[in-house]
């Protein structure tokens, strides 16, 4: 079992070692064949298919097994390295530790979002996009959205998730009324606040972050760990709580083909959320 750590509390040693292993692991190929698989299994509402990764009830454990993929392909690297999480509610500006340089770099520039500065700068050779939205080859980010400026989630509104007893609920999609895994996830529509918790603070980095191929954006592993942190503190804070829905949807049910149950396989692994509910026998969490 390893440990998992606060981005802001890791070595020097231990931040050159994760960058070093994400840099072979893109110069290899491999890691743009997760940044591939993320928008394969990026299915929205209105698209038809399964949903597996996104406005869905398995974006928790769908997540989870993506994340240690990612974890287990950067140890066969290096042994020693594990993902860090990115507590957004604490870290919640440009000038917080994980956007050094010698880190996972800065904000964009001005003019065109270009990330200029760290390991995965185009300038540098290690960094080209190869799977975007758009064509072009660097990273961008726009830290905040000056333009339209927005904030990352508070301690108050990641509470809002967190005090949710119930872990999902019908139509189990974006438009789901309340539930922790919207209520986290953050597809809940309304004014100015639209966008919620996981949702903002990809809206907050901007760039690469905004679309399907996030995980082009190093950072996107980060949040993403700290997104499975909150799943295991809101099991702990709900002992009763169970993972929705338990059986097979009615094949009569608008979402029946399209959501998966308790007991279902997901792709591409072929594993049930039922075998992610507890990472406990492989990680822990320094909290």
């Amino acid at each position: 079992m390893y440990t998992r750590k606060n981005q802001r509390n890791l070595t020097s040693a231990e931040r050159r070692g994760f960058v070093g292993a994400v840099l072979e692991l893109k110069r290899n190929g491999e890691y743009d064949e997760f940044v591939r698989q993320h928008i394969e299994y990026y299915v929205t509402d209105g698209e038809d298919g399964l949903r597996a990764a996104h406005m869905t009830p398995s974006f928790f454990p769908w997540h989870r097994r993506f994340l240690l993929e990612f974890e287990r392909a950067l140890q066969r690297i290096d042994p020693k390295v594990t993902v860090p999480y990115w507590d957004w509610t604490t870290d919640n500006t440009p000038a917080a530790a994980l956007w050094s340089e010698d880190f996972l770099g800065g904000n964009g520039r001005t003019r065109d979002h270009q990330v200029m500065t760290g390991p995965f700068a185009y300038e540098t050779g290690q960094w080209t996009i190869m799977n975007g939205v758009t064509d072009r080859k660097y990273l961008m980010r726009n830290l905040g959205r000056p333009s339209a400026p927005i904030s990352l989630p508070s301690h108050d509104e990641l509470a809002w998730a967190m005090n949710e007893p119930v872990y999902d609920m019908e139509p189990w999609d974006s438009t789901a009324a309340s539930g922790f895994r919207n209520r986290l996830e953050g597809w809940l529509s309304g004014g100015v606040e639209r966008w919620r918790n996981h949702n903002r603070v990809h809206r907050w980095v901007g760039g690469h972050m905004l679309g399907a191929s996030s995980p082009n954006d190093p950072v996107f592993w980060l949040h993403h760990s700290f997104v499975d942190l909150l799943w295991d503190r809101w099991q702990r804070r709900h002992p009763k709580a169970v993972y929705l829905p338990r059986t097979r949807l009615r094949p009569d049910d608008p979402q029946s083909g399209r959501v998966i149950s308790l007991e279902e396989p997901m792709p591409p692994w072929d594993v049930k959320p039922s075998e992610l509910l507890d990472h406990r026998d492989l990680y822990r969490y320094e909290q």
